[in-house]
């Protein structure tokens, strides 16, 4: 009977005692101690591959479409013919320019070759002609003066001078509107020019019905068919060109503080989640979309993996900050984090104490205190609420 008693009294304090530490020693409270450890801030977002442009393919010229070489999602160099449109009339163009430029040709070389030797003949003969009948003028003057000629024969030989001034004076507006820099010589050379630009015309419009790729790429679309009667203005393809590819991301603008171009990221597509590649931020969209409040970054990716295609899903991590055994807590276990005085529950000597910190790089679930706690401090986990300042607890570690 005796250990009955005992027993029962045992059980009793026992239980007391289980329900009054709650009273005297406080609640059980969940806790956080601090480590320093290395610590990575990264804002994370999905975006889309994408070439830093991309070129749309038209026709010049209107035409119907003879041959297409190629296939949407080839890959083709600068050159390559792309469309080829029906040319018949293009080239009748071209040999008809080419007809009209060697008659011009022809025409230039017919005043340096005939028109102007023959009008330097010209000009020498009524200059022999005026030297003579200036003589023939002196002697009858003369001979006029000693009264041994009449003067319908002093008339006679002024007139003779005066044709043969004519004479001269026109052979000399031959030979110089015949030489470069004369009237004829500069008519024929602009018809000359004229024809020559024609044929540069009739050749470009030739060279138009071969519509070929403007740079190394891919073609990643096509809206035309053999047959087909396109239009200058119209879309006919879609070539990616060559060379940087770029990941276009839209991005949280609460996160545009802490990006800054050169920022490292690591990427992966979602096609092939295991297969991560690195990327750089290289440029950040002055503006926010105020729909989505959001703003658009581009990363670089310096070695892009062979199965990227143009328009694939990507998920990025960027890392915006890095620190070195750092104090890191649970970003949950912060109160009011984004207000002007944030603070945690420490525990010290099993109280609550109200403490402010200031915090320092965010990511994935952490936030790293800057100041106000030390290396191997507990504070309340998140899951704790309604504790006030200086209450006594009791503190578990998980």
């Amino acid at each position: 009977m005796r250990w009955r008693i005992i027993a029962a009294i045992a059980i009793a304090a026992a239980a007391g005692a289980w329900l009054l530490a709650p009273r005297v020693l406080g609640p059980t409270v969940s806790v956080y101690r601090l480590a320093r450890q290395d610590f990575v801030q990264t804002v994370v977002a999905s975006g889309r591959v994408e070439t830093p442009y991309r070129v749309e393919i038209g026709s010049q010229i209107t035409g119907t479409v003879a041959e297409i070489p190629v296939r949407e999602g080839q890959f083709v160099r600068a050159g390559d013919a792309l469309i080829v449109l029906e040319d018949h009339e293009a080239r009748a163009a071209v040999v008809q320019a080419e007809g009209a430029v060697a008659q011009a040709e022809a025409r230039l070389r017919q005043l340096r070759e005939l028109t102007l030797p023959a009008a330097e003949q010209s000009l020498r003969q009524a200059q022999a002609n005026l030297t003579n009948m200036r003589q023939i003028f002196q002697r009858t003057s003369t001979l006029h003066r000693e009264g041994h000629t009449t003067r319908a024969q002093l008339d006679d030989a002024q007139k003779n001078l005066d044709v043969a001034e004519t004479q001269v004076r026109s052979a000399e507006l031959q030979v110089q509107t015949n030489r470069p820099g004369g009237s004829d010589h500069v008519l024929a050379a602009t018809q000359l020019e004229q024809a020559r630009a024609n044929l540069r015309t009739a050749q470009a419009r030739l060279g138009y019905t071969r519509i070929e790729a403007p740079a190394h790429g891919t073609l990643i679309a096509r809206n035309v068919e053999r047959g087909s009667v396109v239009q200058p203005g119209r879309a006919l393809m879609v070539l990616s060109p060559a060379g940087e590819t770029q990941l276009v991301l839209q991005i949280d603008e609460r996160n545009l503080g802490v990006l800054a171009i050169g920022q490292r990221a690591l990427a992966s597509a979602e096609a092939y989640p295991d297969q991560t590649f690195p990327a750089e931020l290289v440029y950040i969209n002055p503006s926010i979309d105020p729909q989505r409040g959001s703003v658009q970054v581009k990363l670089r990716v310096p070695t892009p993996p062979g199965y990227l295609r143009q328009d694939m899903t990507v998920s990025v991590d960027i890392e915006v900050a890095r620190r070195n055994a750092a104090l890191i807590v649970p970003a949950a276990a912060v109160r009011d984090a984004t207000g002007p005085r944030p603070f945690v529950l420490r525990i010290v000597d099993g109280r609550v104490q109200r403490r402010e910190v200031r915090l320092g790089a965010r990511g994935d679930g952490l936030v790293e205190i800057a100041a106000g706690l030390e290396d191997g401090d507990l504070v309340a986990a998140a899951a704790n609420s309604g504790l006030a300042d200086g209450q006594r607890v009791r503190a578990a570690v998980p």
